[in-house]
């Protein structure tokens, strides 16, 4: 149907949108959109490979800290990621380290879907689970 709304990609905020966009590229092995490679920009286009978009970075002035996963304090929205194994996931757990993410909840002694939940360097909040 021509007025189905069809999703472009997700939108997220953040103060320095060349190292939140690079923080994505690198984790989920997007690229970035045809001339967003180099220089400055207050918005970037991440695209899967094929040139599908995935994500955009916009520039804002102030960004309030996120404070999930404590009491009162909701991640109001967030990613799912996953992984196919336990072992992929305890790597991902390194990379994301790695990049600048900040574990934030430990959910991986659930037997039937084990899972982390992190923020990204901007804040926001990914989970990462065995599907």
């Amino acid at each position: 149907m021509s007025d189905v709304p069809q999703l472009l990609h997700t939108v997220l905020d953040a103060v320095d949108v060349r190292r939140e966009a690079g923080f994505w590229r690198e984790l989920l092995g997007l690229v970035y959109r045809p001339g967003d490679e180099s220089g400055t920009s207050d918005w970037l286009v991440l695209t899967h490979a094929d040139g599908r978009r995935c994500l955009a970075i916009q520039e804002v002035d102030a960004l309030p800290g996120s404070r999930w996963p404590e009491p009162g304090h909701p991640s109001v929205s967030h990613l799912d990621t996953t992984v196919p194994t336990r072992e992929s996931l305890e790597a991902t757990h390194e990379r994301v380290l790695a990049l600048g993410g900040e574990l934030r909840f430990d959910r991986t002694d659930d037997p039937d879907e084990p899972l982390r939940a992190y923020a990204s360097p901007e804040g926001h909040v990914f989970c990462v689970f065995v599907a």
